[in-house]
Formats: C-alpha cells, structure tokens, sequence
C-alpha cells in the first residue's frame, strides 16, 4: 500500500469503528467455555439485532420446516460460529449505513454489497458449505474500503468513482491514481478490528485471489471475487462481460454447466430481495436476471476470445496472480511449486485439462553483459507485465528462475495454450521495444499440456514436457513456441 494514503488513513479520526456488540459477541465465542445462553443474554440486549436473528434463521436461506420463535433455539441451531459471523454482519452495517459520505452516492455501494453477500452465500452453499457464513459476510464487508477512501480522501476519490465505468475499471484507476485499492483497505481496516482470518483474508485478497497464501481461505476469497461479478449483472449498465466470465469460471472450476450457472444467479435475484430487508437495503428488485440476460445476450454471443483478451490488457493489475517475487510482482518459484502441484492434482481428480507455458529471455546474458543489470531487471519487469496482464484469475504467473517465467493455465486444452503462448510472445515483441536502453526484447516458449486421456499425470513430467518444448524453441531459433507433442524432437510449432 502506498505509505502516504496509509498513513492519511492511520490519522484519520473519523474511521468506521467495530460496534460494541460485535466486540462482546467475537470475545464471548472466543471463550472456550461460552455458552449458548450467555450469548442470547447479550443478543437480547440489541432488540434489533435479536429480530434480525430471528428473521434470518426463518429466511429461505435455512429452509426450516417450522417457525423458530426463541432467541435462544435459533442460536442452538445457527451454532456459535454462524451466529458470531451473522452479528458481526449486521452490527457493521447498521453502524456503516449511519457514516455520511463526502465523495459517491452510498445507494449503488450497498446494492452491490447485498447482491455480492447473497451471490457468495448461494454460490458458497454449493462448493464450500462449510464456510458458507463466512462467504456471505466477507462478500457484505469486502468493498468496506471504498467506505474508507471517501472518508479519507473526500471528493477526490467522489471524482475518481465518476471515471469509473465497472467496478473492475474502479480497481484499476485506484491503482493508477492512489498505487492503492480499496481491497487493500478493506484488509487493513479487517486486521485493526481482530477479525477472523476467514473475513480478513478474503476481503483484502477478493480481486487477487490467487495472493492468498493459504489454499482455504484462496477459494473463500475466489467466491468472494465471483460473487462480486455475479452483484455486477445487476447493478452495471452491462451485464455481458459478467455473465461470461461466469460461465467460464464455473465450468472450469466448479464443472458447473452455464444452465445451472444461470439457475444459480436467478436465485441470488430471488434470495436478494429476501436478504436486502434485513440490512434496511433498498435494491431494484423488479429486473429479472432472465429480464438481464435476454438484454445481454448479443453481447455474451460476441464476446469473443479477442475482446476478453483486450479485457485482460486493461485490467492487468486485476489479472495480476501474485506478488511474492519482489522484482517482478509475479508469484515466486516457492509459490509456483506449491500452485503447479496442487492444480496438476486437482485436473487429474476432475479429469479436465491443464496447461504449463514456461518461457524464456532470448540472450538475456548479454543485455546484462552490454547494458547492466540494472536494464536487465527492467527487461524482467517489462515481460512480467505482459504476463501478469494476460493471465486469468484462474491461472498463476511465476517467475521460475533467473530469465525464466511460467503461466499454469487451468482448463486449457492444447489449441488454447498454444494460443495464449502466441499471444504472449507477440505481445512482448510488440510493447517491448527499447525498454529504457534495452533493444526489443523477445522470448522462446515451450508448452505442454495435461489431458485426462494422455499419459502425462505427474507434476514432474508435465514440467519436464514444457521444458523439451522450450528447449526446442531455443533450437528453432528463438522467438517461437514449440508445444510438446510426446515426443521431445518433435515438439511442434503453435497453429
């Protein structure tokens, strides 16, 4: 985070602040030896916040055959963690709905809120339901730093949120403007108030998944990220590139068809109206996800491979995978060998395929040699930001070693990764020209794929693979793609 916004933020008196309430409920279930009734006493005490309970444990979202009446049978049946997560959702609310906003409308900041909450839960119930509580909430609270920004910087952040066309176009003329986001924010906010890793991590990490350290809590923060495209079909003007990002997400990951994808968003539409009156949230309940969808649908037909890839090109720090490595800001080799492994393992689990590109500086030693290594290192910076712009959420750009870089690409078939190799070398040809001193850079890549019905199933041989192909393009004359095709001496070149 840029030092001079943190520290504006750290003197700012005037921050929202974690209601006492949620104070006494994260120190009671903390406790080992709380139980159910001291915490309906203190409940009891927000008669407000006991009715929200009450409401919410007879919503659609639990489904129970009878009415629960009683504060402390509904808490009995929602368990201590569910309950501490729910009233520290709506505790935070009440308290941020009252802070006065300097430089953006408020209304179209908790439409989104509500939708993302109800999108993370429903998506949360069918992928990670064990978690499912703490999706909802983290997804209510993620662009809690927005709340911060307008309180901090007033009418300049208003003035940015004007620019803005999507809420991803927010993101990157946040970092643009301020070298800062509103998720970093939100993350900071979330660790100076105590809470749970399982909101933290995923609030400070929703537009970077793949940055998250620990596996979980990554694909806690993964569906807080989609839940936020599922809000942005109903609350942007254009719900196309939304719906297809969707799609292809969810059948990559998930295995999830694009008709039980849309079974899944009509039921967010569906759940939200429920939902929004419990935070006192007023949305435009009366367009239909099928009402959107049918307005949307020319342009899901013709959002082609080249308009998402100009997508990827002007979000590239949203696509941005990791950060670890401290020259480049592309994952480091330790983050790729925990990534690669664990991707390669779920591929051959869910029998769908996987691609490794791995590349390579051509005469990288001599621009060390001839211009220094300080151009050198502006030589890295300059393919990394090829690479981190072209790659997908899904998907982790490394730096593997030295000159060397990677991209897993799960859910790539062959043609596929060869394409995306292509574009990548084309594009570091083509924005690499005379990187300050440095004559145009080009790279050699090697491609190699996993297919549930090829032979390759070990992490191992699919890094050997990848390896063969690039060495063949280093032999071929460098400045190409070579995929592997089983055999070592005749990798082919990419269509």
């Amino acid at each position: 985070m840029d030092p001079g916004l943190l520290h504006q933020i750290r003197q700012c008196q005037s921050l929202p602040t974690l209601p006492a309430i949620a104070v006494q409920v994260l120190e009671l279930v903390r406790d080992p030896n709380a139980q159910i009734p001291q915490l309906a006493r203190l409940i009891s005490k927000d008669p407000a916040l006991a009715s929200k309970i009450l409401r919410t444990v007879n919503s659609s979202l639990y489904a129970r055959p009878a009415k629960i009446s009683k504060l402390t049978q509904a808490l009995s049946l929602l368990g201590l963690q569910t309950v501490r997560v729910l009233v520290l959702g709506f505790s935070l609310v009440r308290n941020l709905k009252n802070q006065r906003n300097k430089g953006f409308k408020p209304l179209g900041y908790w439409r989104r809120a509500i939708y993302s909450a109800t999108a993370a839960l429903t998506l949360a119930q069918r992928v990670h339901p064990d978690v499912q509580e703490e999706a909802f909430v983290a997804a209510l609270l993620m662009d809690l730093g927005m709340l911060v920004l307008d309180e901090v910087l007033g009418e300049q952040y208003g003035r940015v949120n004007e620019k803005a066309r999507t809420h991803l176009d927010l993101v990157r003329l946040e970092e643009s403007t301020f070298q800062s986001t509103h998720a970093e924010v939100s993350g900071l906010i979330a660790e100076a108030w105590g809470l749970p890793a399982t909101l933290a991590v995923p609030m400070k990490w929703h537009h970077k998944p793949a940055s998250a350290e620990d596996p979980a809590l990554q694909k806690l923060a993964q569906v807080c990220y989609l839940a936020g495209r599922c809000a942005d079909i109903f609350v942007e003007e254009s719900a196309a590139a939304a719906v297809a990002e969707l799609h292809d997400f969810c059948q990559a990951q998930y295995r999830i068809s694009n008709e039980e994808c849309d079974t899944l968003i009509h039921q967010v539409s569906k759940r939200t109206a429920e939902i929004a009156p419990l935070f006192d949230i007023n949305v435009n309940t009366g367009v239909s996800y099928e009402a959107i969808l049918r307005k949307a649908n020319d342009s899901v037909i013709q959002f082609t491979l080249a308009d998402q890839q100009q997508a990827r090109l002007e979000n590239d720090q949203l696509r941005q995978q990791a950060s670890a490595d401290a020259l480049t800001g592309l994952a480091s080799r330790g983050r790729f060998d925990t990534f690669f492994p664990e991707a390669v393992t779920e591929a051959v689990k869910r029998r769908t395929t996987l691609a490794l590109i791995l590349l390579d500086i051509d005469h990288f030693k001599s621009i060390n040699d001839q211009h220094g290594h300080q151009r050198g290192d502006m030589a890295l910076k300059a393919v990394a930001r090829v690479l981190a712009a072209l790659a997908r959420p899904t998907d982790l750009a490394a730096r593997y070693g030295g000159e060397e870089m990677a991209i897993v690409v799960p859910g790539a078939h062959r043609a596929t990764a060869a394409a995306i190799a292509e574009t990548i070398r084309k594009t570091v040809a083509s924005f690499t020209q005379n990187v300050s001193g440095v004559p145009q850079l080009t790279v050699s890549i090697g491609v190699a794929t996993l297919d549930p019905a090829g032979p390759v199933k070990e992490p191992a041989h699919l890094l050997k693979a990848a390896d063969m192909a690039l060495y063949a393009a280093k032999n071929a004359g460098r400045n190409c793609v070579r995929v592997f095709s089983g055999h070592a001496a005749l990798a082919k070149p990419a269509a």
